[in-house]
This record gives C-alpha cells, structure tokens and sequence, in this order.
C-alpha cells in the first residue's frame, strides 16, 4: 500500500538545519544522524531521497518495528545502502520522526497564517495533517508530551499505538544483527516537539476562545485526532474515503454547542 503525500520533494532529504549534514567520520562512516556537510553525488541524493521515501511508507503501513530489509525493497537498493546512510534503525526511525513533526509544525502554521476564523484553521490543519498521513507516524514522544501538559498522567493516559507495536512506549528492537539487542524508540529533540505543540496550541486556545471547541478539548486531544483518523487500510482510495469520514465524526465531537 502506498501512502499518499503530496508534500514530498528532494528538501525533505535536508536536514532541519538546511545542510545535508556532518563531515564522514574517521571511520569512514557517517554520522549517527544519516547526514552530511559535503554534497552528495547525483546518485548518492538519488538513493537517500528513495531511501527516506520508501522508510515513511514502510513505517507508515507497519509501524515503526518494521525492519530495515523492508525499507531496502521499498526503495529497490540493497539494504547496505541504507546502512551506509543510516548506519542503525533507530537513527532513521528519528530521522522520520523528526521530519514528521516538523511536517505538522508547517501546516498548523500555514492553516494560523491563511485562515482567519478559528475554527477553520484548526479544522484546515486536522484535515491537511490526515490527509498527508502523518497519523500514521506521529512521533509517541510528542504524544506522551501533550498528555503530560493537558491530561491526566502519563500512566493514566490513553495513548493510541502505531501498528505492530506491542507496548504503550512503543520500544522498537534493532532488526539488524548487533553484539547487543539495543532497544530503540522513536522520538524527536524537545525543541521540535515543544515547536509543534506551541503552535497547535495556539490553534486550540483560539478556537476555544472563540467558543467553536469545547472546553475540555486540549492540544493531547487534537493531536490524537490525527493519529486515529488515519487509519491502514489495503486500498488507497478506502483508505483517503474512511480517513475523510471518521475525521467528519471526530470533528463534529470536537465542535461546541449551544447550552
């Protein structure tokens, strides 16, 4: 199954900081985080924009366990390509991470920038976020933060898992053979996180004053909506028809209403 993003383009291989990373290591690896200073060769850029493609669809139709020989077929490379790039699982799990938070920062800011009645802003976004599947991959850190700030605590907190997955922590084991079996988790810094939370909380609080969202809504809430209404589904088209309809009905849960 493929999931559809049409926010994809060779910047997404960049990154955050705008270059495409650190200078190799002595030990002709690069570094832990799959990026470089130098620039790559037209087929080296090539190989990590398919990588990254084919690690998001993969990650997002199975969940983050998904092994690393399935990212590999995906992107039709041998798997010591992805190796070479991201030298362990975990280190492209955070890549994706990364990048999917900082994805859902962009349209909650652009839904605040280009629409003026709040409840349209917040809906633009819920329905922009879905639609580019980023429920599929949203981040258990920025979840478990949002509980921590607007919930209850985090034990308490009923926190949706990514597929696969068989703990609320959502601890991924290391596919690739290793001396020792290292747990990894999918995470991002605290400034992407507390990034995206900021600016979905400011699309909640307007809403809320604007009395068009219940007030016990909260952005751990909104940021749930994503992740459930992004279901996976083997067909593309029941898949877009079954996102749109149940974020119609988690939509409408989310509105006010007259006393």
């Amino acid at each position: 199954m493929h999931i559809q993003d049409s926010h994809w383009s060779s910047a997404s291989a960049v990154a955050p900081g705008g270059a495409i990373g650190a200078a190799p290591s002595g030990n002709g690896r690069g570094p832990a985080d799959g990026s470089r200073t130098t620039p790559l060769r037209v087929d080296a850029q090539r190989n990590l924009e398919h990588v990254l493609r084919a690690a998001r669809e993969v990650f997002g139709e199975l969940g983050y366990g998904a092994p690393m020989e399935d990212v590999a077929r995906r992107a039709r490379v041998g798997v010591g390509t992805v190796y070479r790039r991201f030298p362990s699982k975990d280190v492209l799990v955070r890549r994706i991470a990364e990048e999917e938070t900082s994805r859902l920062t962009d349209q909650a800011r652009a839904a605040l920038g280009q629409e003026d009645e709040p409840w349209s802003a917040l809906s633009r976004f819920l329905r922009t976020s879905v639609a580019s599947g980023a429920g599929r991959l949203l981040p258990p850190q920025v979840l478990r933060v949002g509980v921590a700030e607007d919930g209850p605590e985090p034990d308490e907190a009923r926190v949706p898992q990514q597929r696969s997955q068989p703990a609320p922590e959502l601890r991924l084991v290391e596919q690739r053979p290793a001396p020792e079996d290292e747990p990894v988790i999918a995470e991002v810094d605290d400034a992407g996180a507390a990034a995206l939370l900021e600016v979905v909380g400011r699309l909640v609080d307007r809403a809320r004053a604007a009395g068009e969202l219940r007030a016990d809504v909260t952005v751990a809430d909104v940021l749930l909506v994503i992740a459930t209404a992004a279901p996976s589904l083997p067909d593309a088209a029941q898949q877009a028809a079954a996102s749109a309809r149940l974020l119609d009905i988690l939509l409408e849960g989310l509105r006010s209403r007259p006393a």
